[in-house]
């Protein structure tokens, strides 16, 4: 699990340069024999026996590793291992594994190469804290440049985008996804956009507004907010109702939640937080100049594969509403952050432009 200054590490407000640093395979840790037993139980080759076991890579809410079991034939085969602790992060752990894996399936559906291959999950009984585990296995990805290279990245971004079908013809998914920790049971089947993403949005300012209650920010906050539910999003969402289809996106796809995989040179994709959306939702998470997918190339490479829905004009207004979302999410999963004052300047900005100067000069005086 990563400590306080990697949380840190996510909430800078320059891009970082340079690419993301290779994960390295770290020490061997220990399960005992009824962990080892679940594990093995849920591997793809029956009768195979795990071997080693050691960390790699890195997650701000669990364990994550490098798993090696011996096949019957004696031949050995690797697997990726992540974890959510209901000792770490309460009643939603089950939820995050299940979720991830439901997500990891829909890409894969749409994109084999895209995704690497869950072969299933389940929990055990932690001997160090008496909790409840709860874990997933996936096949084994090497994980090399992250993120990719923009143009290679985007083709194959744009392709699970389009090529997607979703089975209700309706936004939504299946399976609430979950976002690190929270639990998007708002996000189910909707004909709406609009309304399903005022939903999601919603949502998260209210888990912002419930750790800030009683602060001085707290009440012109939730005005700006009820302002842009109410006003800004139908204004921006309304002339896209009828005229976009449902895609599948990843749904939380920043720099270290995708990657070169190093055997075959492709990018991949993982720990999604999946549904059926409009596609330009995705790139809300690009804004953030934290991230090094917000560069320019990422950006335009892919608008590029995948040209901006009319009024193309207000792709960028559309953008920074999306934004919103990702950015206030990200202010409840890093509190002390600056996050929820960035989150604050775009709705001002958004309320700025869209909304009767009248009802703007009411909040902020």
């Amino acid at each position: 699990m990563a400590d306080a200054a990697e949380i840190e590490r996510h909430v800078g407000t320059e891009a970082p340069t340079g690419p993301v640093p290779k994960p390295e395979l770290g020490q061997h840790f220990a399960l005992d024999a009824a962990a080892q037993q679940e594990i093995e139980r849920v591997l793809p080759v029956k009768g195979s026996k795990l071997i080693e076991t050691r960390h790699y890579g890195r997650s701000l809410w669990g364990q994550t590793g490098k798993l090696t079991a011996q096949l019957p034939d004696g031949s050995d085969r690797h697997y990726f291992f992540k974890t959510a602790s209901e000792s770490s992060v309460g009643r939603t752990a089950q939820k995050m594994i299940t979720a991830e894996i439901a997500g990891l399936d829909a890409i894969r559906a749409v994109s084999p190469s895209f995704a690497p291959e869950a072969h299933g999950w389940g929990a055990y009984r932690d001997q160090v804290t008496s909790s409840t585990t709860y874990f997933l296995v996936t096949s084994f990805c090497d994980i090399g440049l992250q993120p990719p290279a923009p143009h290679t990245f985007a083709a194959q971004l744009a392709n699970l985008h389009k090529s997607s079908v979703s089975p209700t013809g309706k936004f939504g998914l299946d399976e609430a996804p979950c976002h690190a920790t929270i639990w998007y049971t708002v996000i189910t089947w909707q004909s709406s956009w609009t309304t399903l993403f005022r939903d999601i949005l919603a949502y998260t300012i209210h888990l912002s507004q419930q750790q800030h209650e009683g602060h001085d920010s707290y009440a012109e906050f939730q005005k700006l907010s009820d302002l842009v539910l109410d006003e800004v999003v139908p204004r921006l969402l309304g002339p896209l109702e009828g005229k976009i289809k449902p895609c599948l996106i990843h749904g939380d796809l920043w720099d270290e939640n995708t990657a070169t995989d190093t055997a075959t040179g492709e990018p991949f994709v993982f720990n999604p937080m999946a549904f059926y959306a409009h596609n330009e939702y995705e790139i809300g998470n690009w804004r953030a100049a934290r991230h090094r997918l917000s560069g320019k190339e990422y950006v335009d490479a892919y608008k590029e594969c995948f040209p901006p829905d009319e009024p193309a004009e207000e792709w960028d207004d559309r953008n920074l509403l999306y934004s919103l979302r990702f950015d206030s999410a990200a202010a409840v999963l890093i509190p002390g952050s600056n996050l929820r004052e960035i989150v604050r300047d775009n709705m001002k900005a958004l309320c700025n432009k869209y909304c009767h100067l009248d009802k703007v000069r009411a909040i902020l005086g």
